[in-house]
C-alpha cells in the first residue's frame, strides 16, 4: 500500500476513535478517556512489540518521553477541545500550530500568508462562538502547539530506528505525565465517574482501550511509518486531509452539522495547510 493510502487509513481510524472517545466523556470525563486511551494504547504496542528486549540508550530514552509527553499532553487538550467544540471545528483549528512554527521557521511570504489565513479560519470558527466553545478553541490551540512538537520529536523517533517501539513506550511515559489530570478529572468532573466507574464497568473500560487503538495504536504506528517513506512536505500536505476526515465523521456519526460561517473557516485552514506546504523551502529535509 501507498504511504498516502496508508495515511487516509489513519486518518479514518484516528477520528473514528475521537467519536468513540466522546461517547465516553458524559460516564468519565474528557481527562480519564485520554489517560485510558494513551494508557491502553501504549501498552497494547509494548506487549505486541516486546519493547522491553530492545536495548535503550539514555538519548533514546530522553527523546522518547519527550515526544509521549507531547503526544499525550496534545490528547488531553483535543479531548478537552472536542467537549465543547465539534470534532471538525477542534481537528482545522488545531492547524494553526504547525502553520505557525512554519511560517516563524521559514518567514517566506507564502508561509505568512498561510498563517493569515488559518488565523482568519479560526476567527471564523470560535471568534463568535459562546465563551464556552472559545475555552474549547483555545484547548484546541494549545493541542495544536503539541501536535507541532509531536511532528518534530516523532520524525527524530522514526528516522533514529525506534518508530513503533518509541511510540508504545513513549506513550506509557505520556501517560504517566497526564495521570494526575485524568485523576483529578475522575474526582472532580462534572457528573463523570472517572477511573472508578471505569474500574466498575468492563464496557466503559473496554470503550476507552478502543478509542486508544482507533485513534492511537493504528494512525500513530502507521504515522511512524509513513514518516520514513515521505518527506516531512509531503507528510505536511497530506494532513490536509484531517479537517476534512473529522469534519465528516462528526457529521455522520455525531450528527454535528457545520454551519456555513464554520465551513468557510475549515476551508480557510484547508487552504491554508496546502499553501503552507508549498513554502517549505527544502522539502527533501525530513529531519528536524
Amino acid at each position: 500500500m501507498s504511504p498516502e493510502a496508508l495515511f487516509a487509513v489513519g486518518a479514518v481510524s484516528q477520528y473514528l476513535g475521537a467519536a468513540t472517545a466522546f461517547e465516553l466523556f458524559d460516564e468519565l470525563g474528557p481527562g480519564t478517556v485520554a489517560l485510558l486511551r494513551v494508557a491502553g494504547a501504549g501498552a497494547v504496542l509494548v506487549l505486541l512489540r516486546r519493547s522491553w528486549r530492545r536495548r535503550w540508550s539514555r538519548t533514546e530514552l530522553a527523546w522518547t518521553a519527550a515526544f509521549g509527553a507531547a503526544l499525550a499532553s496534545m490528547n488531553l487538550f483535543f479531548y478537552l477541545a472536542i467537549e465543547r467544540v465539534p470534532l471538525g471545528n477542534s481537528v482545522a483549528i488545531e492547524f494553526i500550530g504547525p502553520i505557525a512554527v512554519a511560517a516563524f521557521g521559514t518567514r517566506t511570504l507564502r508561509s505568512s500568508g498561510a498563517l493569515v489565513l488559518a488565523i482568519g479560519g479560526v476567527v471564523a470558527l470560535a471568534g463568535f462562538a459562546s465563551p464556552e466553545a472559545q475555552l474549547g478553541a483555545l484547548f484546541s490551540l494549545i493541542a495544536g502547539a503539541l501536535w507541532a512538537g509531536y511532528i518534530i520529536l516523532g520524525h527524530r523517533v522514526a528516522r533514529a530506528g525506534m518508530a513503533v517501539d518509541g511510540l508504545g513506550v513513549g506513550m506509557l511515559v505520556g501517560a504517566l505525565v497526564i495521570s494526575p489530570v485524568g485523576i483529578i478529572d475522575g474526582l472532580g468532573g462534572a457528573g463523570a465517574g472517572g477511573l472508578g466507574a471505569a474500574m466498575g464497568a468492563p464496557m466503559l473500560l473496554l470503550g476507552g482501550v478502543a478509542a486508544g487503538v482507533l485513534s492511537n495504536v493504528i494512525p500513530y504506528g502507521i504515522d511512524q511509518l509513513v514518516m520514513q517513506r515521505l518527506a516531512r512536505a509531503r507528510f505536511a500536505l497530506l494532513q490536509a486531509l484531517l479537517p476534512v476526515t473529522a469534519t465528516l465523521i462528526g457529521l455522520v456519526w455525531l450528527s454535528q452539522v457545520p454551519s456555513v460561517r464554520e465551513a468557510i473557516g475549515i476551508v480557510a485552514v484547508i487552504a491554508a495547510i496546502v499553501i503552507n506546504r508549498e513554502s517549505d523551502p527544502s522539502p527533501t529535509d525530513v529531519v528536524p
